[in-house]
């Protein structure tokens, strides 16, 4: 059965491109993942990998033709035995064209050619594909695909057997408003098969994706890709702060208590979300959650991954207990000896490098929370001091994350500011 190949779309906004170069000839057989031809967009040139196997009957674009539309044959593929002047069956243009580009300027995986199920859910296959399983009746919902980047091919659909449809419900019960699952599938990107292609003249070891790695990947991908983050910065004064520390770090030495910097953050930022209750919130699908009591998840590193257990009720605890209370969750998240429940929940996260010697940087949001602050080391810097002379200050650069469908910009700012007058004003936070 003869096949249109089609011009590529190998970016979202590309409408026409350049055939620069066939990397096959009529009369070759080619597989599925082959590389074709190459393609120059506005952007890059690319490479455009045939989605079925069989062979090449007819190339219909010269090399060097440019503006060629997107969705335009190209070349006629056709099945062994076949003539090469065989009709071919029509290919029905997808929302965006089948194209598999691997190199460094590689097109987002919605560029490719793609059914959509009834349920809404995406369906790539290639046009041959897809035809085939039009005439035996195939679902291809139910077809698992074996070509590049899970896509269904000829191969997939030829030995498979139709499914009979299952009556739809009489009516569909309502989705309920949920949070982000804690784990999620796990986002592909680039087929392991082609980035191992690019590699393959390189030493590498392969390391296989443990289920909290796999876990981590998905939700963060899912948060960069659905959360609206915006950033505001702040710098705060910690000299204050520092020698309050030493002051009750001296008074609680017979305890063996002795608080940290993190300590005092954590305490600020919970006192912070109930001075300024509205950023104290989550996102719930199609609605906001205002968590009433303080919450604090605070990130801690493990070997292969990271935790953020949750001190709950922060703001109603003292500065020792925090302490306590931190070391223990830290300690069992280390052996990974950590409860769903104390690990789960919270409206805001904490995330600090500082003690690894990062000044500043900006950190991802762990949905479903509003916000989550980077906190950067403090250093010793020239600063102008309240008499406008010149003095030397140990300063601390903050970053605050921001989900904007849950907090806008001024609701950030002022819960930023509490924060950092927290900071300031040390004793404050024992009234």
């Amino acid at each position: 059965m003869a096949v249109e190949i089609l011009m590529p779309a190998l970016s979202p906004t590309m409408e026409e491109g350049t055939l620069a170069k066939w990397l096959v000839k009529e009369g070759d057989a080619v597989k599925s993942g082959q590389i074709l031809a190459e393609i120059e967009t506005d952007k890059a040139t690319m490479e455009f990998e045939a989605v079925d196997e069989g062979i090449i009957g007819k190339l219909l674009v010269a090399e060097g033709t440019a503006g060629v539309k997107v969705n335009a044959p190209i070349a006629i593929m056709v099945e062994e035995g076949e003539a090469a002047d065989a009709a071919p069956a029509p290919a029905k243009a997808a929302p965006v064209a089948a194209a598999a580009p691997v190199t460094a300027a590689a097109a987002p995986s919605a560029a490719r050619a793609a059914l959509v199920a009834a349920s809404g859910a995406r369906v790539f296959a290639s046009p041959l594909a897809r035809r085939i399983a039009a005439d035996k009746g195939l679902d291809l919902t139910k077809v698992q695909g074996s070509g590049p980047h899970g896509r269904i091919v000829k191969a997939d659909v030829e030995g498979a057997k139709p499914v009979a449809a299952k009556a739809a419900p009489a009516a569909a019960a309502p989705a309920p408003v949920a949070a982000a699952p804690a784990t999620a599938s796990m986002p592909t990107g680039m087929a392991a098969e082609t980035v191992m292609k690019m590699y393959a003249d390189r030493a590498y070891e392969e390391v296989a994706l443990d289920g909290m790695r796999r876990t981590i990947a998905a939700r963060l991908t899912e948060a960069k890709q659905t959360i609206p983050h915006f950033y505001l910065r702040r710098d705060v004064r910690l000299d204050n702060l520092m020698a309050f520390r030493e002051q009750l770090n001296k008074q609680l030495e017979g305890r063996g208590v002795k608080l940290s910097v993190n300590d005092f953050i954590i305490k600020a930022s919970a006192l912070a979300l109930q001075a300024v209750p509205n950023a104290n919130a989550v996102w719930a699908g199609d609605r906001i959650l205002r968590i009433k009591p303080s919450d604090v998840a605070v990130a801690v590193a493990i070997d292969g991954g990271l935790f953020t257990p949750v001190l709950k009720d922060a703001h109603l605890k003292s500065l020792s207990s925090l302490s306590a209370e931190m070391k223990d969750l830290a300690g069992r998240a280390k052996t990974k000896k950590l409860a769903p429940h104390e690990y789960q929940g919270g409206s805001f996260a904490i995330s600090n490098l500082g003690m690894m010697g990062i000044d500043n940087f900006d950190a991802v949001i762990n949905p479903p929370h509003g916000s989550i602050l980077a906190v950067g080391a403090g250093v010793k810097k020239p600063v102008v001091m309240k008499d406008g002379s010149i003095g030397v200050a140990t300063v601390m650069s903050m970053t605050l994350s921001v989900d904007h469908r849950v907090i806008d910009g001024a609701l950030g700012a002022a819960f930023l500011q509490a924060i950092v007058d927290n900071l300031e004003n040390p004793m404050a936070m024992l009234a």
